[in-house]
């Protein structure tokens, strides 16, 4: 199982930005793809992000498209999201998460993954 830890975590007032990076380890085949997702309280944990890891083909949540990014770095094994423009609604937990199911397209459906991270808090104040 694929070993992810999140960094990146913080608070910042509504307009800013944060970037969380997930560092992988313990894999000997490289996860098909890798995404971003986040659960606030009382709230479903939802998909964000996601890449193919193969070609860098992203997938992200309507709710996000324009305001976040999400990038990878094979060499250092790590994936990336840039999150610009924040809002309140965008305070949450935000997990990593890999996974391989034979899909060619990125998925945002936690069912879809098998390994998690711990999370890392994001807190946007107004």
């Amino acid at each position: 199982q694929v070993r992810l830890v999140e960094s990146g975590g913080g608070s910042v007032q509504a307009g800013g930005s944060l970037r969380l990076s997930c560092a992988a380890s313990g894999y000997i085949y490289r996860p098909s793809y890798m995404g971003w997702f986040r659960q606030a309280p009382g709230k479903e944990r939802e998909g964000v992000a996601a890449i193919y890891t193969q070609d860098n083909t992203p997938n992200y949540a309507d709710s996000v498209k324009g305001r976040f990014t999400i990038s990878q770095d094979k060499a250092k094994h790590t994936v990336y999201l840039q999150m610009n423009n924040l809002t309140p609604e965008d305070t949450a937990m935000y997990y990593c998460a890999a996974g391989s199911d034979g899909t060619y397209y990125p998925p945002l459906l936690t069912a879809q993954y098998n390994s998690w991270g711990q999370g890392a808090q994001v807190t946007v104040s107004s």
